[in-house]
């Protein structure tokens, strides 16, 4: 089944120094490129959500999306983006700041979403729940519109008002580790060997 994706990179980073975090180097290269070569082989179709340095991102070839309410809403507003741009029925949402994600997220979402015939699912971590790597069905479009205007913001409240199944990936921890600061990028970037 086609798959179409969002990479989350619309947030403020304050606590990456207001740097955009898709565009901080890890390994010699910006994070987002990292997530675009795992993600490209997993899907159909990218589309990045970005707020700031929108230039830069347009350089990488994939539509550019801003999002289209105000006060950097968060990461729903992103997926509420991917949800009404993609072309295609199913969509994969990944932050821009994990330049590890699984290799076969979008198989494993996509194998348990249709074996539980659910419209959301939630890649989930040593228990943790990580709601912004998610496959969604376009069909959840208007819950999520309804739910931001309502002023909702919160991306794992929203899932779970939907058919909404959690697949673990405990195995692949590093994938999930979260890059929101400098000294965080460090710590990882010394785990990793080049």
């Amino acid at each position: 089944m086609a798959i179409s994706s969002i990479i989350l990179a619309g947030g403020r980073a304050t606590r990456m120094g207001g740097v955009d975090k898709g565009l901080v180097a890890f390994q010699q290269k910006p994070l987002i490129l990292h997530v675009i070569e795992r993600l490209k082989p997993q899907v159909d179709e990218i589309i990045i959500n970005a707020n700031r340095e929108i230039s830069q991102y347009q350089t990488l070839n994939y539509p550019v999306r801003q999002d289209e309410t105000a006060d950097f809403s968060g990461p729903l507003a992103g997926i509420n983006l991917g949800l009404k741009y993609a072309k295609y029925d199913y969509l994969l949402a990944v932050p821009c700041d994990s330049p590890l994600i699984p290799l076969n997220l979008a198989s494993r979402l996509m194998a348990a979403l249709i074996k539980n015939d659910a419209d959301i699912a939630v890649a989930t971590c040593n228990g943790e729940s990580q709601p912004v790597f998610c496959l969604c069905k376009k069909t959840v479009a208007k819950s999520l519109v309804d739910y931001l205007n309502n002023g909702g913001r919160k991306v794992s409240a929203w899932q779970k008002c939907q058919k909404y199944i959690e697949v673990d990936f405990s195995d692949c921890s590093e994938a999930f580790v979260n890059l929101n600061t400098l000294a965080d990028l460090a710590v990882l970037e010394a785990k990793v060997l080049p």
